[in-house]
């Protein structure tokens, strides 16, 4: 049986009006509405794939609150509200829980590297100021610190902290913490890749980057897995292979977000200091595009 938070969550991506890079509020709710008509499951505003660190606090309040209305209790919100300075996620925290989120992703703290008793106390002071549900979200590679499987087991316990997205790498730890956390636990794909192995070693799903152009894909995917029809997952994997690569030729989400705008569903515009992708770039975006014909997929859906 589906729980909240379990399945395709979206990382939305945060669309900008052409050259002057302002919040695109149409968009935002477009792109919203998109994800719930296809069958996703919910939706990830604000989170770094929203391009999170170059949003301002009132801009990420009003991304969560356009798709709070667009959701309108369809399915539920997970906002992003993380950050390397405690005192200010558990204020961003309050706030998303204000403008209606249903639940709040917190990666770890990165550039300043705590500690996992750092880490610790960190999650714990989040989980003690706000009633919501908490995702906790591992990428040492964007962070430069994991959250070891000690430290996930230690923040299971606190009621309101309900799982993790696990973009660790490490498949060995992710089984650790399935094996191990309590069972109504969460451990979801943080990584498109790598949700077939993840979900058949015990994962409910992935926060996904792809689902923002292939949503119908990824929901068909995570269901097969959920049904236990591996085979057919793997296959649905192979074909989609190229796009959930493809995504991470250079930062995301730039990737993404030219194929997107080659989709005809957002403008090519992100935030300093990253940029558009590269020629060489953009030619392998816009082949796996082709090769998966979804140019013009947009109007299908």
């Amino acid at each position: 049986m589906r729980t909240p938070f379990t399945g395709v969550g979206t990382a939305l991506i945060t669309p900008f009006t052409k050259g002057g890079g302002a919040l695109d509020e149409v968009a935002v709710k477009r792109l919203a509405r998109r994800q719930i008509d296809a069958g996703v499951h919910f939706l990830v505003p604000c989170g770094t794939t929203g391009e999170s660190p170059t949003l301002t606090h009132r801009e990420k309040l009003r991304v969560v609150e356009l798709v709070v209305e667009e959701a309108a209790g369809k399915v539920p919100v997970m906002a992003g509200a993380g950050g390397y300075d405690t005192r200010e996620a558990i204020e961003l925290s309050r706030d998303m829980e204000k403008v209606g989120a249903n639940g709040l992703l917190h990666v770890s703290p990165y550039y300043n590297k705590p500690t996992q008793e750092g880490q610790f106390q960190h999650f714990k002071a989040i989980a003690d100021s706000t009633p919501l549900p908490i995702m906790l979200y591992s990428i040492q590679g964007r962070t430069g610190v994991n959250i070891d499987a000690a430290t996930v087991l230690r923040l299971a316990e606190i009621p309101n902290i309900i799982g993790i997205k696990e973009a660790s790498g490490s498949l060995v730890q992710m089984t650790d913490i399935v094996a191990t956390a309590p069972e109504n636990f969460l451990l979801l794909s943080g990584d498109d890749p790598i949700t077939v192995p993840v979900m058949a070693i015990g994962g409910r799903g992935v926060i996904s980057v792809a689902s923002n152009e292939v949503p119908a894909e990824m929901v068909q995917l995570v269901e097969l897995c959920e049904k236990g029809d591996f085979a057919a997952a793997r296959k649905l994997q192979g074909w989609l292979l190229p796009l959930l690569t493809g995504n991470f030729v250079e930062s995301n989400p730039a990737p993404c977000k030219a194929a997107m705008a080659a989709m005809g569903l957002c403008e090519d515009e992100v935030r300093l200091p990253l940029v558009s992708i590269t020629p060489a770039s953009r030619e392998r975006v816009m082949s796996v595009l082709q090769k998966l014909k979804l140019l013009g997929a947009a109007a299908r859906v």
